[in-house]
């Protein structure tokens, strides 16, 4: 069930991060309450959570996303502007949440640590 939740999240957050997107107002991230914007990873710059990151997504996520998170013509790139201006914390707050009507479940599930290892990975690739 896990390897379906991030693959799930990469799509969802690839096509709002994507260059053809809505503009960053409209977006699902720029929701998260200030509580959760104001958070930050405490795992970030972390080399041992950004590795286990990089196994999240290379077991879950890289069969869309590709090995270097650009996508292709059906999977859009999650190295864009969109994803680098949110904050750990929208990032952190949107995989708990989910977006059910773009096909994200919540992935509130998901241990803490492994959401936060995912964000420290995702900021490794900008």
């Amino acid at each position: 069930m896990t390897s379906r939740l991030l693959c799930c999240f990469a799509i969802f957050l690839a096509l709002n991060f994507a260059a053809v997107a809505a503009p960053p107002e409209s977006t699902r991230l720029q929701q998260a309450p200030a509580k959760d914007h104001d958070r930050t990873n405490p795992l970030r710059g972390d080399p041992q959570a950004i590795a286990a990151g990089g196994e999240l997504f290379r077991d879950h996520c890289e069969q869309c996303h590709k090995a270097d998170a650009r996508g292709d013509d059906r999977h859009p790139s999650l190295r864009t502007e969109r994803l680098a201006s949110a904050s750990d914390g929208d990032l952190e707050w949107f995989l708990r949440q989910g977006d059910l009507a773009h096909g994200m479940p919540s992935w509130a599930a998901l241990p803490k640590s492994q959401r936060w290892q995912l964000v420290a990975y995702l900021r490794s690739l900008q």
